[in-house]
């Protein structure tokens, strides 16, 4: 393997931050490639649906950040990641994985990556954590101080959680939200309050909330004597 990075600017212009894709699912690589895409200030240079088809491209393609999924068919993203930093490949990874054992995170973080994104997530919380990236890898000179280091590293730490509105309580959503997403034809406050075993009225609310936050989507339920009742269903352009 060869070095290919150290060509990310030209002089007095930006070029775009160059993302190689690392996903065994096909369906899935699709969708990171096309969500990293429509970031501004990034481009999608390859995609590899294994470690040996990544190490391939890289040899031959200039890549700033690798988007690396930890369950590969023919072993482990850390694996790949020891390999290329063993190679002198300098890429950042941003880590998207159901991987959730900590002691792998830490692992990750001591080989180079940068930010963990956990399926399943939105095109909005990948378009998050790329501008934080880009916000973190445009930092350049010398700092000042402590303070604007810490800016710096700062920089690629998501936001802390909004608290939910008043009289809405987590594990209830999460319950609604499982409830939701598990029904693929979707469900009214009625049938969800039934499935949680809270009243309709505070189904609705958390229902609201979700459709409120982007993860849900209501439209009227025809065909019945007398008012339509709303049908609420999981938006399901999300990245598994």
């Amino acid at each position: 393997m060869r070095q290919s990075q150290g060509q990310g600017e030209s002089r007095g212009q930006r070029q775009d931050i160059r993302v190689l894709v690392v996903e065994d699912d096909p369906v899935a690589a699709d969708a990171h490639a096309l969500y990293a895409g429509r970031v501004a200030g990034f481009t999608v240079v390859g995609v590899a649906h294994s470690r040996a088809a990544a190490v391939r491209m890289l040899d031959r393609t200039p890549v700033d950040l690798i988007l690396l999924d930890l369950y590969l068919p023919d072993g482990h993203g850390l694996q790949l990641l020891r390999a290329l930093r063993a190679a002198g490949h300098s890429a950042d990874v941003i880590a998207v994985t159901s991987a959730r054992d900590l002691a792998i995170v830490r692992e990750g973080v001591s080989l180079g990556v940068v930010q963990y994104v956990l399926k399943p997530f939105t095109f909005a919380t990948l378009r998050d954590r790329l501008s934080r990236y880009a916000e973190f890898r445009a930092a350049a000179g010398e700092a000042s101080g402590q303070d604007e280091v810490d800016r710096a590293l700062a920089a690629l730490r998501a936001p802390q959680p909004a608290s939910l509105p008043k009289g809405l309580s987590a594990p209830t959503l999460e319950a609604v939200t499982r409830t939701l997403r598990d029904a693929p034809d979707g469900l009214t406050a009625t049938e969800a309050a039934a499935a949680v075993g809270i009243s309709r009225i505070t189904a609705r609310r958390y229902l609201e909330h979700l459709v409120t936050d982007g993860r849900a989507a209501r439209a009227p339920q025809y065909g019945q004597v007398g008012r339509p009742e709303l049908q609420y269903r999981w938006i399901t352009t999300i990245v598994r």
